[in-house]
């Protein structure tokens, strides 16, 4: 489990901004392929040449991304595990690659599904991976607004292909309007591709391994310029190491993920990510155009007004980017889904009062069997928005930042991969389990729901609302019960809060990290009287802590330390 070596390297860059813009470009391919759906689902082009898909064929259509992603994030933690976070990534942008291609060269409903699925097992290894390479090398006081990142590039790659594809929609001829579009999807690839090797492994990972040296390097140069000496440095070095050996301590297998406390972590990550997709945030990614035919928009009126939505998105993604290592994760968690439910309430309500059905399709859709027309239509348009900006605040972003926190690091990789499916109790440092569970809950739901949406809006139509508002009064009431506050400590400090005997969720508070106590002890031992005039406390190649000179070579004193 060494990873991929060759004989040269690439020059590195340690910005942690720097390293969270190219790996979440995976993100941003998630965010094109979505929006290479929903920008083209009503055009003339598409619903001419796969004859006006509905019902499950329509579904299926939009939850083959999803099912491949379940594969993906299935495979991500052997993958992370094996190669590591970084190239565990670059392996995904291969899939992405064939996918696309296959897309473009669409000649029926069957190929298009293929291809879809080809890029959602890039989409599965990316969503699980890049939160947890990201957790990995952030500090912790700016951890949650390097993983918002992740939310903010799916949201410019869902605007940026949205409007590919609508611009695209004035191409003449029955076909060149989509292939085009999807097309376009090949150049963030290679740019990610590109941009990978530039970033260093993430050093959780190579002390996991045993690569302890590079471990300590890449942790000095990300958190300190590459001062060893750094006493945060020497800090977040002794808790990775008493971590690890800890948890190289735990059940093998399956065991680690529910034994000694470890259950309310797998618990946790996995539905965490359920609940951002069963909060109906899926119905305003893929099938806003739909809603907006019941709220009897059509033609460019409503293209636009569905893109509209998704500058939005991003507009109050960034705010939640600026203030969400300031306000913890439960908050926005918990009033974030009361107000989504409000939202899907007020929008059921308004159609199944003042609804009319239209049994032939509105447009001609077969998707799409009711229409609201006057007031009821601004109303239904109105809480469609209101409904993206309170998930755009809140469930969109903080799940992610949740779900790549709460794994121990011998289950980070694994676990994300798993959740995205659909970390002090010790527990093997495998990134099998936590991110993959997490991973894989997200996309089995993503797939269920890609599926569901369709048919009920065809057979449900309005009631389709009630039932996601009723799921998010749930979701309310698992997080104030179940999710303790993570925000503002370290990765190895959370790990404590999900022992047996921690605290209880709703009595946990953002902060009060014991990361600074420790630097400060630290620097007492430097300055006090069990260090000697003029030495300080240094974190070595080999992984252990000394007092050195200040004036020390660093390369004398290691020999002299193996002497």
């Amino acid at each position: 489990m060494q990873g991929l070596k060759f004989g040269f390297t690439f020059p590195k860059v340690y910005n942690t901004y720097f390293l969270a813009i190219i790996s979440t470009i995976g993100g941003m391919l998630f965010g094109f392929d979505i929006s290479s759906i929903s920008a083209i689902i009503i055009t003339d082009q598409y619903v001419n040449y796969f004859d006006n898909p509905a019902g499950l064929w329509q579904g299926g259509i939009g939850a083959a991304l999803a099912g491949g992603s379940i594969v993906g994030a299935v495979a991500s933690g052997f993958i992370s595990d094996k190669f590591g976070r970084r190239d565990s990534i670059a392996f995904a942008g291969l899939w992405w690659l064939a996918g696309t291609a296959v897309q473009v060269a669409t000649t029926s409903r069957a190929q298009l599904i293929v291809g879809r699925c080809l890029n959602g097992v890039c989409v599965g290894i990316t969503s699980s991976q890049v939160p947890v390479y990201r957790a990995e090398i952030a500090k912790k006081d700016k951890r949650g607004s390097i993983i918002v990142i992740q939310q903010l590039a799916i949201e410019i790659g869902i605007l940026v292909m949205y409007f590919i594809g609508y611009g695209y929609g004035f191409i003449p001829g029955p076909t060149a309007s989509f292939r085009t579009a999807w097309g376009i999807q090949f150049v963030p690839c290679f740019i990610l591709l590109v941009g990978l090797p530039f970033l260093p492994r993430s050093p959780r990972w190579l002390a996991k391994v045993g690569r302890t040296e590079e471990a300590v390097t890449v942790l000095a140069n990300i958190q300190a310029g590459g001062d060893k000496s750094d006493p945060f440095v020497v800090a977040e070095w002794e808790e990775i190491t008493t971590v690890l050996a800890a948890e190289r301590e735990a059940l093998p297998g399956w065991r680690k993920f529910v034994m000694n406390g470890m259950w309310r972590r797998t618990f946790a990550g996995f539905s965490v990510q359920a609940w951002q997709q069963l909060s109906g945030a899926n119905v305003m990614t893929y099938y806003l155009t739909y809603v907006f035919y019941m709220a009897n928009l059509s033609g460019n009126i409503n293209l636009i007004s569905a893109g509209v939505q998704y500058a939005l998105f991003i507009v109050f993604t960034l705010v939640t980017y600026i203030f969400i290592d300031k306000t913890g994760r439960r908050p926005l968690l918990i009033f974030g889904a009361l107000g989504m439910a409000t939202c899907h309430f007020v929008i059921g309500g308004t159609l199944g009062m003042y609804g009319k059905s239209v049994p032939e399709g509105v447009q001609g859709n077969a998707n799409v069997t009711i229409r609201v027309t006057g007031s009821p239509s601004y109303t239904v348009i109105a809480f469609s928005y209101l409904l993206i900006i309170v998930y755009a605040l809140t469930l969109a972003p903080v799940c992610w930042v949740y779900a790549a926190e709460v794994w121990s690091l011998e289950t980070r990789g694994k676990g994300m991969g798993y959740v995205r499916l659909l970390p002090n109790s010790p527990v093997p440092t495998s990134a099998y389990t936590p991110n993959r569970i997490a991973a894989t809950g997200n996309w089995l739901f993503n797939f269920a729901l890609g599926l569901f949406v369709p048919p009920a809006f065809k057979n449900i139509s309005w009631k389709t609302f009630i039932v996601f508002g009723t799921l998010c009064l749930g979701a309310a009431v698992q997080f104030f019960f179940s999710y303790p506050e993570t925000g503002r400590k370290t990765l190895e400090e959370i790990e404590i809060m999900f022992r047996p005997g921690g605290p209880k969720p709703w009595k946990t508070k953002m902060g009060e990290s014991v990361l600074d106590e420790r630097a400060a002890s630290v620097v007492a031992e430097t300055q006090g009287s069990l260090a000697e005039e003029g030495k300080v406390q240094v974190v070595r190649e080999d992984g252990r802590v000394e007092m050195v000179g200040r004036g020390d070579d660093e390369k004398d004193e290691k020999e002299k330390w193996s002497s």
